[in-house]
């Protein structure tokens, strides 16, 4: 199904799972609002940057966003970062604050903007009101165990996206989450040994392509299957089966 006359903003769009979701939504026929943390030469003048690490950032993106459109028809909220938190590392606190202040709290306040804006608009013909949230099968199942801020954040995104959901979707507001396994992004196994075992624990017998998620949060943002509202959508070739 096409995205004509859909105005999504789509964070971390500059690289792997973003930029991959900004292509094929464009290709649908949507008007996408890319975010960076920064110019790059993976960037446009289409971009808007913010560092999702410093205070009231998700806001920040989601005002930016209305001034460069009138109006925000769905969120893919991708940007996050995945950093090491060793329980003998003198970074801990830092790893953990950075990590919860991209991963959870920039998206909820872009969440917040964004419901507040939906609100605000009504029950406009024609007009979607979706978002959607990067989660990880770490949400679900943990992660290697230097990497706990990690897997707890995104366990955060998906409690937060089940519970606006929830309470949400009556409003025509929906809420979706995508929970990748490793996605063949800079975030997945780089070295030979590393990637050896992540693959072997991968029953299809490889990493996820970016494409594969962005064309799933492509068909969620169409509202094709609206009864799906809520759930989250596993991408991890068999690698954890609920």
């Amino acid at each position: 199904m096409p995205l004509f006359n859909t105005v999504i903003l789509i964070t971390g769009a500059s690289r792997g799972i973003g930029q991959a979701c900004r292509a094929v939504c464009e290709a649908k026929g949507a008007k996408v609002i890319p975010h960076a943390s920064g110019p790059s030469d993976k960037t446009d003048d289409n971009f808007i940057y913010e560092d999702l690490s410093k205070a009231g950032a998700g806001a920040r993106v989601f005002a930016s966003a209305l001034a460069k459109h009138g109006h925000i028809d769905g969120v893919i909220n991708n940007a996050g970062v995945y950093l090491p938190s060793p329980l003998d590392s003198e970074g801990w606190d830092d790893g953990w604050a950075k990590t919860m202040a991209v991963n959870v709290h920039a998206p909820a306040d872009i969440c917040r903007a964004a419901v507040a804006h939906f609100r605000a608009r009504g029950d406009d013909i024609g007009t979607a009101k979706r978002i959607i949230n990067i989660a990880s099968r770490a949400g679900h199942r943990g992660d290697g165990v230097d990497h706990a801020a990690y897997a707890a954040s995104k366990g955060a995104v998906l409690a937060m996206t089940k519970t606006w959901a929830r309470g949400l979707s009556g409003e025509g507001i929906e809420f979706y989450a995508i929970a990748p396994g490793w996605v063949e992004t800079r975030m997945a196994p780089q070295d030979i040994e590393n990637r050896k075992r992540a693959v072997a624990d991968i029953p299809l017998g490889r990493v996820a392509a970016p494409e594969e998620v962005a064309h799933m949060a492509a068909f969620l943002m169409t509202g094709a299957c609206q009864s799906a509202v809520g759930s989250t959508v596993d991408i991890n070739g068999a690698s954890y089966v609920r």
